[in-house]
């Protein structure tokens, strides 16, 4: 974790990105502020792949300024972004299902040692006891480090794909999908884990298509609607319904001009961000 600072972690101003003739993010401008869970829904097409993806270096904005603890940044690619602090668990996981918990944790990174001051060999003891370090000091998850990926339940699994991106060891995690196709026992672990990630100092973007997860997991929740946000809002202060609402409708749920959707409209929209 980097010293403390008196500027949020990430600030987005004024972000503009264009596909062609497709305006993809309109003017989003958007702030997450220390040890909050913040999320981020939308129909689908809203813009909330496009921001994720600006804010970790895959997509450059076109105009507006994104600053990392007060600074201006222009974030060059994944491996930049988690050299300024980013964590990113993308929604497939990427887990080697043959490979051990701590060789899936450290994949493409393993630490090595030498033998002899000659020959470098990977360095499965130090691996393997941070990999238990990290699943238990940070997502309090205890498992053998050993053992193959494939043997572990969906929420084991994604406490992997979570302790990958926390080697690391960065100020804010990116989890896209996170329950995705799991089992309600597993989406339960997975809250556990995100609440375990606020409380040992982190700071969380959480996108994630059912509302009724996204308002048990979040402090504040920032709604899309064609490239610009409708309104961002503390979790507590709404429900399913008011977030439907500015979903489908592009306005603030406190402004007269929302429109009322047909029961049709809000059935189909619950579930999708």
């Amino acid at each position: 974790m980097t010293t403390q600072n008196t500027h949020p972690p990430i600030e987005v101003e004024h972000i503009q990105k264009r596909f062609g003739t497709v305006e993809a993010l309109s003017d989003v401008s958007l702030t997450l502020k220390d040890n909050e869970v913040l999320s981020i829904v939308g129909d689908n097409g809203a813009g909330k792949s496009t921001l994720i993806k600006t804010l970790v270096g895959i997509h450059q904005p076109d105009s507006g300024e994104i600053r990392f603890n007060g600074e201006p940044v222009t974030i060059d690619g994944p491996k930049h972004a988690r050299k300024l602090g980013v964590g990113t668990v993308y929604q497939d996981l990427a887990l080697v299902d043959e490979l051990s918990v701590a060789e899936n944790l450290f994949l493409g990174r393993m630490p090595i040692k030498k033998l002899g001051g000659l020959i470098s060999v990977v360095d499965t003891e130090y691996m393997s006891q941070e990999a238990e370090r990290i699943l238990s000091e940070h997502l309090n998850i205890h498992v053998d480090p050993d053992t193959p990926v494939e043997f572990l339940s969906g929420g084991e699994r994604q406490a992997v794909a979570i302790g990958r991106a926390l080697v690391t060891d960065p100020d804010i995690v990116l989890l896209d999908e996170p329950t995705s196709a799991l089992s309600k026992a597993a989406v339960e672990h997975v809250e556990k884990l995100v609440a375990e990630l606020r409380d040992s100092g982190h700071s969380v973007i959480l996108i994630d298509h059912n509302l009724e997860e996204v308002l048990s997991m979040s402090d504040r929740v920032a709604v899309l609607f064609q490239g610009r946000i409708v309104d961002v809002v503390d979790a507590a202060d709404v429900n399913r319904d008011d977030v439907v609402k500015m979903m489908v409708s592009g306005h603030r749920g406190d402004t007269e001009d929302a429109v009322d959707e047909s029961p049709e409209t809000t059935s189909s929209s619950s579930s999708t961000a």
